[in-house]
């Protein structure tokens, strides 16, 4: 993820032997092998300049704090900072059980997500997805002036719930 490979499914482990053969052992029934371009990506990933790094590292802070702060100013939704990745997983306690503007009760995650997308034209996923009902996903692995739209556009429909 640090290299913006986000998707490849690519990784290394380094550990004693024992512990990477029990690991191998696991990962051989539970994946695939990463394809030879995925491979190739992340050999070129770790033998060039790792300078930008850091400074992504302060571009994704950014971006995280600022859509947690717009998210937080949303009422009936709570969302904590991650310590790392690219998304966050707001709380939608406070909202489940209003009706949105067709009169339609938001149930759960998927109910939610149907909504703001319907009502506010904002794609996000479920949080029964990742076995978390009642959150939802945002990424923001995209510009500032797209998380602030997205994330007006998310307060301004949350706002016409009753």
């Amino acid at each position: 993820k640090a290299f913006s490979m986000t998707g490849w499914r690519i990784g290394y482990a380094g550990g004693s032997l024992s512990i990477i053969k029990a690991m191998a052992k696991i990962q051989s029934q539970s994946t695939s092998n990463p394809t030879s371009i995925s491979q190739y990506a992340a050999l070129a990933a770790l033998n060039d300049k790792q300078d930008f790094i850091y400074e992504n590292c302060k571009i994704f802070k950014k971006r995280r704090d600022l859509i947690i702060e717009i998210i937080n100013n949303i009422k009936g939704i709570n969302c904590k900072s991650p310590q790392g990745a690219f998304y966050i997983f707001p709380s939608i306690k406070g909202i489940l059980g209003k009706k949105d503007h067709k009169g339609r009760v938001i149930e759960n995650s998927t109910s939610f997500c149907n909504f703001l997308l319907d009502k506010a034209g904002v794609a996000v996923v479920p949080g029964i997805a990742f076995g978390m009902e009642n959150h939802f996903r945002i990424s923001y692995a995209t510009s500032e002036e797209e998380l602030k739209k997205a994330g007006q556009r998310i307060y301004q429909a949350c706002k016409e719930l009753i």
